[in-house]
């Protein structure tokens, strides 16, 4: 009877290894590029981040603006100067759910490429 077990536990054990998602790369630097979708400074108020909705060919990204711009070492964002229906490229470090935050390198930010 422990041959059974043992083979049925083994089994379970590397369905499970083939059937697991790998985590997004969280922190590493990441580009896109699409259309902005909406934009939403209101998290601002309250010292959260703002967020710009990029639709790319394959997904919606969340870009994240931080609050906070002079902890960061990305130039601040001139969010005054872009609208729904530019088109950007956003470059930042890789979050959850495939967000990006636009704060830790000189080299992230949004640019409009119209």
């Amino acid at each position: 009877m422990r041959l059974p077990i043992a083979a049925l536990s083994s089994f379970l054990f590397l369905a499970g290894c083939a059937t697991t998602v790998a985590p997004d790369d969280a922190g590493a630097s990441r580009t896109v590029e699409g259309r902005i979708a909406s934009i939403d400074t209101a998290p601002w108020a309250y010292d959260g981040n703002a967020v710009i909705v990029v639709a790319t060919a394959s997904s919606d990204v969340r870009v994240q603006l931080p609050a906070r711009w002079n902890l960061c070492q990305a130039a601040a964002v001139d969010v005054q100067s872009l609208h729904t229906g530019d088109r950007v490229r956003a470059t930042g470090s890789a979050g959850e759910a495939g967000s990006i935050t636009v704060c830790g390198d000189p080299s992230h930010g949004v640019r409009r490429l119209d």
